[in-house]
């Protein structure tokens, strides 16, 4: 896993994961700026019987991490930490909250069949 800072609202964003198959987390981790809210999009391929369980997760420390709050692009004030199951081809984008106590950015990824993920963070 590498760790990559943001450049506080890089345009480009930061890929946490490129074509990832299988459990674990995110190839990257990325740090944010202090304070600031964001967005990750994740798009998944898939196989013959997909699914695949999503935790975005954050820390304070880099090495503790959590779950933490995020809404979809539609009901942005509708906050959740559950986990994600993706179980089709589609291209979501989760709005991150500001000011929520995370410094450190992974997603972990479980119960992985036939997905290939790929995962931007903008932060």
């Amino acid at each position: 896993m590498a760790l990559i800072q943001s450049g506080g609202g890089s345009q480009g964003g930061v890929v946490l994961s490129a074509a990832q198959t299988g459990n674990g987390d995110s190839t990257n981790t990325v740090q944010r700026s202090p304070g600031g809210a964001g967005a990750v999009v994740i798009t998944s391929a898939v196989g013959a019987t997909p699914t695949v369980t999503v935790n975005i997760q954050g820390s304070v420390d880099g090495t503790n991490f959590f779950n933490i709050p995020y809404a979809l692009v539609a009901t942005p004030e509708t906050l959740s930490v559950a986990a994600i199951t993706i179980t089709t081809a589609v291209t979501t984008t989760y709005l991150l909250r500001p000011n929520s106590p995370w410094q450190f950015l992974k997603l972990a990824y479980s119960a992985n069949t036939n997905v290939t993920l790929t995962a931007t963070a903008f932060v």
